[in-house]
């Protein structure tokens, strides 16, 4: 008598990939791009929401850092939430609040009301990202997530310049209000849409939150991050950006003792203990903090020392959309034959060379070559990180992992802007070019010692298969 074979059982066993989901992968990119481009598409728009609205610096700020103060504080009790209620409904959930956030926004006529709809929208941000992602995740497999993984970080990277473009094309044409309008009629289609496409989850206890975990690792990532934006006008080595430094790890310190007692967990500490997840992190954190360093000098490069206009100037970051997009979709294509450890390191070694060519040479054209060049390689970095922290997760994980990879999204985006505005500030308050020649250099440094981490820390190619996740959450 002959015995079945485990992996003849499991194929067996396992469901039929969804047709539709291609398709379902569109309209979850969709939303994802809503979320990312209003990261950098307020940024050509701050002068005139300023000029209407009486904005101090102070406010001018927060128009930017309320939304990634909430989107990547929120991140954990998102992801956590998608465990435990199910993809669908918090995905939904997310896209809604957004879309809500989004119009609250565009109609605010008070610097409070539009602070307030950054913070509203920054909220169902937290919710719908990781949540969109781990229904990715749940969706795909073995190869075909891969290219999923490419196309989704090619959302990623070159939603950033898109936004830079949109922000100028709209501040320019309608107005900035319509930065934020543009995303209520998207929204309401893929919620739509999404509502009769995603399955509808098993019927699930909310009483298995960590109320009091939750609380701990969202003020502890929110104070992180505060820290990290009020630092490039502070300074590092002033008391109160170290204060909150300290404040951050003493809450996550305190979070990581919740987890060990707390009966329900929010999430297993162990998975920071792996070192995909580890080295998925650090690669997401470098790849982020790189991508905006560069649109932050490209940005005040082109429309504050070349004198470029608002509209030339979100034209120009098309071509630096474009090579982030190619470079996130030749790695969806090459990860399985090269490994995460060589693709993480190429990706490296070619970002360190594209912001060389600014840090050389001046000129508007050196600038938009150089960090078209650098985005081609980071492209490359974000299906790397992506597909190393999130590639070999249990499904009951997916939620909580995605969650932990795009809270250091946004930790690197603040860690970026921070890091490069502190080095670059002569620059940006005056005529010399000499801070950005010094902030290109820093972010090729950055990159070149970055690679060779990456050859020790990133694991190499695995034999092993992506475990099955049948179907959504």
């Amino acid at each position: 008598m002959t015995s079945t074979p485990a992996s003849a059982a499991t194929e067996t066993t396992s469901p039929a990939p969804d047709p539709r989901r291609w398709s379902t992968l569109a309209l979850l990119g969709i939303a994802q791009l809503m979320l990312i481009v209003d990261v950098t598409v307020v940024a050509i728009a701050l002068p005139h929401m300023g000029a209407d609205l009486g904005l101090d610096r102070e406010a001018t700020t927060w128009v930017v850092s309320a939304y990634t103060l909430a989107f990547g504080g929120l991140m954990l009790l998102g992801g956590r939430a998608a465990d435990i209620l199910g993809t669908r409904a918090v995905v939904l959930t997310g896209l809604g609040v957004f879309t809500g956030a989004s119009l609250v926004s565009g109609l605010a006529e008070t610097p409070e009301l539009l602070i307030g709809g950054r913070v509203a929208q920054g909220l169902g941000a937290a919710l719908l990202s990781p949540a969109a992602l781990a229904a990715v995740l749940h969706l795909f497999e073995g190869e075909e997530r891969n290219r999923a993984m490419g196309i989704w970080s090619a959302l990623g990277g070159g939603g950033a310049a898109l936004g830079v473009l949109l922000g100028g094309v709209l501040t320019a044409g309608p107005g900035w209000p319509w930065v934020f309008f543009v995303n209520v009629p998207i929204g309401i289609v893929v919620t739509v849409v999404l509502t009769r496409r995603l399955p509808r989850a098993a019927t699930r206890s909310a009483s298995g939150v960590d109320v009091l975990g939750a609380a701990l690792v969202t003020a502890a990532t929110g104070t992180g991050i505060y820290a990290l934006i009020g630092a490039g006008d502070r300074g590092w080595t002033d008391g109160t950006t170290l204060l909150l430094l300290a404040g951050s790890v003493v809450l996550y310190l305190l979070f990581g003792l919740r987890q060990r007692t707390a009966r329900t967990p929010l999430m297993d500490l162990g998975l920071l203990a792996r070192r995909p997840v580890a080295s998925g992190t650090f690669l997401i954190v470098s790849a982020t903090a790189l991508m905006v360093a560069g649109f932050f000098l490209g940005t005040f490069y082109l429309q504050h020392h070349a004198g470029k206009g608002a509209l030339l100037t979100g034209v120009l970051f098309l071509p630096i959309a474009i090579a982030t997009m190619a470079g996130a979709t030749a790695g969806g294509h090459l990860i399985a034959r090269t490994g995460a450890r060589v693709l993480a390191a190429s990706g490296f070694v070619v970002a360190a060379l594209g912001f060389s060519v600014p840090a050389l040479l001046d000129g508007a054209t050196a600038v938009v070559v150089g960090i078209a060049g650098g985005a081609l390689g980071l492209g490359v970095l974000f299906v790397a990180a992506s597909a190393t922290a999130l590639g070999m997760i249990a499904p009951h994980e997916a939620g909580i992992a995605s969650g932990i990879v795009s809270t250091f999204h946004e930790f690197g985006a603040s860690l970026g802007a921070a890091v490069i505005s502190s080095v670059a500030a002569a620059s940006i308050a005056g005529s010399t070019a000499a801070g950005f020649t010094d902030g290109f250099t820093l972010a090729a440094a950055v990159a070149a010692t970055a690679a060779l981490v990456s050859l020790v820390l990133v694991p190499g190619r695995t034999t092993g298969s992506v475990p099955h996740t049948g179907g959504l959450h």
